[in-house]
């Protein structure tokens, strides 16, 4: 019985272990057929969707180092990419998206048309570092007007109603054809430093050294004009040693990194007149000017207590300060509420405009030479001279009129300098020729008032508002300008000396002084005419309206929060393609500058800039900034590029975007899919961090940043 008992044990166990095998068997073939599953299901990547790394098939080709991004099923025709470069700080995830920047409001039905706008739960989430290092989430939205392509398209009807720079300007060069052979020829390009003798200061169209020489003349200041070359550089500009990261903005105004701008000369020769000192490792602004060595705000409120209409921030909104130094009068000036244009030539006084923007102060390098000045006429509320070197009353007043030229009727020129109020035997010989001069040209000598402080003295005229005072004169020098002569042509247009009469027509620009400040950013100028069709389409007026809502909402809803860029650090921004001013008008609040730049071969929209109290520049981007490295913080490109490529490559052109971005700068790029991936493959090239992309319907978004990298070897000499 017991050998019979354990047989049935042995039976039972033996059983039971077979069942228990093939209970294990079929788990563990469940188990991988699950795996299986889970590994083709659609949860992960949908069937029929694409993978690609790149907002367009043909971009994905050449970013093969970009994170693959999860596609949606074909079925949803208005597919979206979010994709980032393979930087472990970026993180990206792929989902529809409700909106990149706003809703579509009341933009033009031209600058939504192609847009199919996401169902309002459909969000995307994206998770990037900011600046300062911390993660940021949320829901980021569409592009601009709601829509879903997000740039706001210019009317094809509305070309014929608008001029361009480059057609009012006569002697206007003629531009490069050649179109780019696309991503792959630019893509990996390998780059090398300038090798030129400015070094760290290159200037491309102001240190064109071959051009200078063949001048046959520097009598007025040509070799301090631009001469840019006939290709634009593909090389990159040094950093200097020991170059840190700006101070912020307003410490700024009062001392910069003296490793940043690594000029002496400036201190050894105005050090005494409180223009700028060396201080351990800063170089320090303690008093202003020439003019004002006890401060600049104390001059700015002289000035105001001389002339009570010039009503600073009310009345007086934007200026152009000639020959500006260090423009310590236009920083001073942002505490009253007033922009300053500043300009000063690249000359023997070693980098003033430079110091000027390493403050967080607008500055151009300018001369007032043989052309006129990059702006349109009757523009500048107030034209100020301190000092600034300039010989006003010589060959007929030539410059001088160039100064009547881009001053608004019943706008202010005020002349602050020695013959004012010195006695000296040049200074009384200046003194005779600017008064009779200022007396021909009509323009009427409101006061001359002494500040005792700075021991100084400023006389302040005024241009006339009205023909009488032109048609009286006995003696017709100056001579009024024809009537053919385009007084808002400015690009590359020589000097004349000659005056043009002021509008009369009431719905002329010029008639009418603008709104006061701020009134005047939000309010269309008086002469835009709804019989012109807006830039977009619609009527000017609510073309402008619509516009500037638009940008208010894309600021608002993407710019400030979603885009990882602590703002805080930004201070010098560049709008590379303002159209009216949309962008830098919704950045009001802000404690930035915009310098809003219209291109010459884009509608002449830049005298609605300066009507809404904003400042800006006409320019080609096929062509170099005259602005010193390192100078911006943040470039806006608003269907720039995809624009540019009609008239020259992108190579160059990135090149001086970076030449202009300070390390650690910004680029925010709306266009084209296909221009965003150009520019794209371009910043790689350059070791920038491109933080963001995003693409639909063939329109997309960048965000980049500047990094410190710069190469190790030089470009062969040219």
């Amino acid at each position: 019985m017991p050998l019979q008992s354990k047989s049935r044990s042995n039976k039972r166990s033996s059983s039971s272990s077979s069942y228990a095998s093939t209970i294990t068997m079929v788990v563990f073939v469940g188990l991988c057929f699950l795996g299986v599953w889970i590994l083709t299901s659609n949860s992960v990547i949908p069937p029929q969707a694409t993978t690609r790394t790149a907002t367009t098939d043909s971009e994905s080709n050449s970013n093969s180092d970009s994170e693959e991004v999860q596609s949606k099923p074909e079925s949803n025709l208005n597919t979206e990419e979010v994709q980032s470069v393979n930087k472990p700080e970026t993180i990206t995830t792929t989902a529809t998206t409700t909106s990149f920047e706003d809703n579509p409001g009341d933009l033009p039905y031209e600058a939504i048309k192609n847009d199919d706008l996401p169902k309002p739960d459909q969000q995307t989430t994206t998770k990037k570092h900011d600046d300062n290092g911390g993660s940021n989430s949320g829901t980021v939205e569409s592009f601009p007007g709601g829509d879903s392509s997000g740039i706001p398209k210019e009317s094809k009807e509305s070309k014929k109603s608008w001029s361009t720079q480059a057609a009012q300007s006569e002697n206007e060069k003629e531009r490069r054809k050649d179109e780019s052979d696309g991503p792959d020829e630019m893509y990996g390009y390998t780059w090398q430093l300038c090798n030129v003798t400015a070094g760290a200061d290159y200037i491309p169209c102001l240190d064109n050294e071959k051009a200078v020489k063949k001048l046959r003349s520097t009598r007025h200041f040509e070799h301090r004009e631009r001469h840019c070359p006939e290709e634009g550089p593909m090389c990159l500009v040094p950093v200097p040693e020991g170059y840190k990261r700006p101070i912020e903005w307003p410490t700024s105004r009062d001392k910069i990194w003296y490793h940043n701008v690594p000029h002496t000369l400036l201190a050894e020769v105005k050090g005494h007149q409180n223009w700028v000192k060396v201080t351990g490792e800063f170089l320090t602004f303690p008093g202003g000017g020439t003019q004002f060595i006890h401060g600049a705000l104390h001059y700015i409120d002289f000035l105001q207590q001389a002339v009570k209409d010039i009503a600073w921030g009310k009345r007086t909104r934007v200026v152009l300060d000639v020959g500006c130094g260090v423009a310590s009068f236009g920083g001073f000036l942002f505490d009253r509420d007033v922009l300053a244009m500043s300009f000063a030539p690249k000359d023997e006084h070693e980098a003033q405009v430079q110091f000027a923007l390493e403050r967080g102060i607008p500055a151009i390098s300018a001369v007032m030479g043989s052309q006129r000045l990059p702006f349109p006429s009757r523009v500048f509320d107030l034209v100020h001279c301190a000092r600034c070197r300039v010989p006003w009353h010589a060959e007929g007043g030539t410059l001088l009129l160039e100064l009547n030229r881009v001053l608004r009727p019943g706008g202010y020129f005020v002349w602050s300098a020695t013959p004012v109020y010195q006695k000296l035997e040049e200074d009384v010989e200046i003194w005779k020729a600017m008064s009779s001069l200022t007396a021909s040209m009509c323009w009427e000598l409101v006061t001359i008032k002494k500040d005792k402080l700075n021991s100084i003295g400023a006389a302040i005229y005024r241009k006339p508002t009205s023909n009488e005072c032109y048609d009286r004169r006995k003696h017709k020098q100056p001579s009024m300008c024809k009537d053919d002569d385009d007084a808002n042509a400015a690009w590359y247009v020589p000097l004349q000396t000659c005056m043009h009469r002021v509008p009369v027509d009431v719905a002329e620009r010029g008639t009418q002084w603008p709104e006061n400040w701020p009134r005047r950013l939000q309010t269309p100028p008086y002469w835009l005419n709804d019989s012109q069709m807006g830039i977009y389409g619609k009527p000017s007026s609510q073309d402008f309206a619509a516009d500037y809502e638009h940008w208010k909402r894309v600021v608002n809803n993407s710019y400030m929060s979603r885009l990882g860029i602590s703002w805080s650090n930004v201070r010098n921004v560049m709008d590379m393609r303002a159209v009216y001013g949309g962008f830098a008008a919704a950045m009001k609040d802000v404690k930035i500058w915009v310098m809003n730049v219209v291109n010459v071969d884009s509608p002449d929209t830049l005298p609605i800039i300066y009507e809404r109290g904003l400042f800006g520049i006409y320019h080609d981007w096929c062509e170099s900034f005259s602005t010193y490295p390192r100078t911006y913080d943040l470039l806006h490109a608003d269907h720039l590029f995809s624009k540019l490529t009609k008239r020259c490559k992108l190579g160059p052109v990135l090149a001086e975007v970076d030449r202009i971005v300070r390390p650690g700068g910004k680029l925010i790029v709306r266009d084209e899919s296909r221009a965003i991936g150009e520019v794209e493959n371009l910043l790689k090239s350059l070791h920038w961090e491109v933080r963001l992309t995003f693409s639909k319907n063939q329109e997309g978004i960048l965000s980049a940043q500047k990094g410190d990298w710069r190469p190790k070897t030089y470009a062969m000499s040219s």
